[in-house]
């Protein structure tokens, strides 16, 4: 534990932080899950699903938690997957 006081309250600022980041990663990666589930069981919701997963990668790579590139990249996967079970 540091000494400084600036440095503890470091400490416990980057506690906090890494909790609420865990928390919208989670989310994020449930989102993701809940389209890919629905896409190979042939849902109905599914474009519901890739609306909200594809908010979710955008409010993450808006907060930093993910680059940008990985979220458009992500989406584009997402976009191929559906276009795949339409035809």
């Amino acid at each position: 534990m540091p000494q400084i006081k600036q440095a503890i309250k470091r400490v416990k600022t980057n506690a906090v932080a890494n909790k609420r980041n865990a928390s919208e990663l989670s989310k994020l990666r449930t989102a993701v899950r809940k389209f890919n589930e629905a896409v190979e069981a042939d849902a109905k919701d599914v474009l519901d699903l890739e609306v909200k997963a594809a908010r979710a990668l955008d409010k993450a790579a808006s907060k930093h938690l993910i680059s940008k590139n990985k979220a458009s990249r992500d989406k584009s996967r997402m976009a191929k997957k559906v276009a795949a079970k339409k035809n």
